[in-house]
């Protein structure tokens, strides 16, 4: 088993060419073809990808002609492999320019799934800030407009659902991130009307299995995660570390697939948002979506096993 993501890729062609020493073939166009497992958005029935795609901090490039193509090549990767959602917010520096120069060059992709935040303490100013953000992106209207943080979020979220009333949005919702503010999101997901909340979820930051899970799946409300990989932290913690011998059974053959299969395959849980600048990283994520999940009893043994590490 490797623990590079840099050598993943090879490791899954030369896994199919050698037969699969783990139990697990990989054929990238296949894969491609294929797509990754979709979930469906309750309260639309819109099915999405299991997997999407961040920009915090690594599309946060500015001006710089390189690497807003390398960011674009990502993008076009990402929907080239059966990617839909984008994840951004104002907060995010330049990443909703970055997003917007990718869609361009692209030629806006009709899959997309644009999610997006209002980040902001003045209620007033909601609506021109989302609106300055639509042309950042260039599209029409946005798939999803969460609040971002719960920053202002009585008020921003009567805003959102005029908006939504009128047709301007599709799905609404809240945000936190790093397990914060559990307990007012709980009373928010008990209380509001909502499409959609995001919140921190891995394999080592499991706050969230105890209520607020179970609690979406109750009021039917999706769920993206946000720091699957705690922004790297959990493949450089465990890179060094062996994967367990069964991990071939769920078809993991990295930490990274490891890990994101154990967030993707709780049943509450609609997209995980991994941030990446490799083409190679967004392939490898999208096609850990594409096969073999993890069940409870599986997912119960890949915890047991991180935390004797």
């Amino acid at each position: 088993m490797l623990s590079n993501r840099r050598s993943v890729l090879k490791a899954l062609v030369a896994a199919t060419i050698a037969g699969g020493a783990t139990g697990f073939s990989f054929n990238p166009s296949k894969s491609a073809s294929a797509g990754p497992i979709l979930r469906r958005i309750p309260s639309s029935g819109e099915d999405i990808p299991l997997v999407g795609l961040g920009s915090w901090i690594t599309f946060n490039v500015g001006n710089d002609p390189v690497l807003l193509d390398e960011c674009t090549a990502v993008i076009r990767a990402f929907f080239q492999h059966g990617g839909r959602m984008i994840d951004s917010s104002p907060m995010y520096g330049s990443s909703q320019d970055t997003i917007g120069y990718g869609l361009s060059k692209l030629g806006y992709p009709q899959q997309l799934f644009s999610a997006e935040k209002v980040w902001t303490s003045s209620p007033s100013a909601g609506p021109q800030q989302m609106e300055k953000t639509r042309g950042k992106w260039g599209v029409e209207r946005f798939n999803l407009m969460q609040v971002h943080n719960l920053l202002a979020w009585e008020e921003h979220l009567d805003m959102l659902r005029a908006k939504k009333a009128a047709g301007g949005l599709k799905h609404i919702g809240v945000t936190t991130s790093h397990g914060r503010r559990h307990g007012t999101l709980e009373q928010i997901m008990q209380s509001e009307d909502i499409d959609f909340v995001q919140l921190t979820y891995n394999i080592l930051d499991r706050e969230a299995e105890a209520r607020l899970l179970p609690m979406a799946r109750e009021r039917g409300i999706a769920v993206i995660v946000n720091r699957p990989y705690q922004r790297g932290e959990l493949i450089r913690r465990f890179s060094g570390k062996p994967l367990p011998s069964w991990a071939g059974e769920i078809g993991a053959m990295s930490w990274a697939q490891f890990l994101l299969k154990f967030v993707i395959a709780h049943p509450a849980v609609t997209c995980a948002i991994p941030a990446t600048t490799s083409v190679d990283h967004v392939r490898e994520n999208l096609a850990t979506a594409a096969g073999i999940l993890p069940d409870r009893a599986m997912r119960k043994r890949m915890t047991d096993y991180v935390e004797q590490l």
